[in-house]
């Protein structure tokens, strides 16, 4: 397993991932098989979506904002309750296939870190399994 690292700005955010995650496809060598990608934090997440227009990402956020504001009725003590929230709905992993040692993506899709709640340092595991 590898991992990669993000220092994350501002409070909400998506990081292109998708060169880095490809470069540990490559160098394990794998032709065929899976690439798991599991970000281990509770306020932020990974999705599969359109890398060409930066507008999406934009968009993204404007709606998991609405369905995610702050609320006074929230418990949770440290005021994060809506990174939670947009964190499960967005989710902690994916899995893409691996043909030709290539990730097997959309034409306009990439691979995502969902910042919800930075700015912070963030990690990303990264397992290439053949097969």
């Amino acid at each position: 397993m590898e991992q990669i690292e993000i220092s994350t700005q501002g409070r909400q955010a998506f990081h292109d991932i998708t060169a880095e995650v490809q470069t540990i496809v490559s160098r394990s060598g794998v032709r065929q098989g899976i690439c798991f990608i599991f970000c281990p934090h509770t306020t932020a997440g990974l999705t599969l979506n359109e890398n060409w227009d930066p507008d999406v990402q934009h968009d993204i956020g404007v709606g998991l904002d609405a369905i995610s504001p702050r609320r006074p009725e929230y418990r949770h003590g440290e005021g994060n309750s809506p990174a939670h929230l947009k964190s499960s709905l967005v989710g902690a992993s994916q899995f893409v296939p691996i043909a030709g040692g290539k990730l097997v993506l959309g034409t306009w899709q990439g691979i995502f870190l969902a910042e919800f709640d930075g700015p912070r340092r963030r990690r990303v595991l990264v397992k290439v399994i053949a097969g």
